[in-house]
């Protein structure tokens, strides 16, 4: 018998589950406890309190979407070496695992976080920033890959394209989940895929 996620790993899970569905704010430390069957020392023997907590699921956040990425791009990159092709092949994957998600997305720990700030120390908006400044830097490594053998066809800051990856997968959970579209966001990663194949491939004379 296999065995289950330990102590840790539950009490994240629950509170990953509570703050997707309704923020941080409304999820309290009790009613994790009771989700992951715990006492509330036990709780506090892993995270002295929400802060840390936080801390902990934004940087696993990162790594889950760090691995994701990586596993997307790998398998495109043994498709086509060329990076435009293969960039536009992993956007395709990219929507192609989000159509696999019967019931959408649940949603983003760095994007709820931002929304509610507020509640935060240091340690955990610095983390945000990081993570989002993460995923600019690795996309715009993408697109100036592209852009070294495909001069875009307008003039484009790189940061603000970079940018626009996290901006419409962000922006199409939040459509998937107002409209209750399960495939609103891989609908928008495909018109951001298009976007990409029109601004590099060179247009004929």
């Amino acid at each position: 018998m296999a065995a289950g996620p330990d102590t840790r790993t539950r009490i994240m899970d629950v509170a990953q589950d509570s703050i997707l569905a309704k923020g941080f704010d409304a999820t309290s430390i009790e009613e994790i406890v009771a989700g992951a069957e715990i006492t509330k020392g036990g709780f506090f023997y892993h995270f002295p309190d929400k802060n840390a907590l936080a801390l902990a699921l934004i940087e696993r956040h990162i790594g889950v979407e760090d691995a994701i990425f990586d596993d997307l791009l790998a398998r495109a990159r043994e498709l086509n070496e060329d990076p435009l092709h293969a960039t536009l092949i992993a956007l395709k994957l990219l929507a192609e695992l989000l159509d696999d998600m019967p019931n959408g997305h649940p949603g983003c720990i760095v994007a709820t976080a931002a929304y509610q700030d507020r509640l935060f120390n240091r340690d955990v908006r610095e983390a945000n920033q990081r993570a989002v400044l993460g995923w600019r830097a690795r996309f715009r490594v993408m697109f100036e890959e592209i852009a070294a053998i495909y001069p875009p066809n307008d003039p484009v800051d790189f940061d603000a394209l970079a940018d626009l990856v996290s901006v419409v997968v962000e922006g199409g959970i939040i459509m998937s989940k107002a409209l209750g579209e399960p495939r609103a966001t891989s609908a928008q990663v495909m018109l951001l895929r298009s976007y990409v194949k029109l601004l590099f491939t060179p247009r004929r004379s």
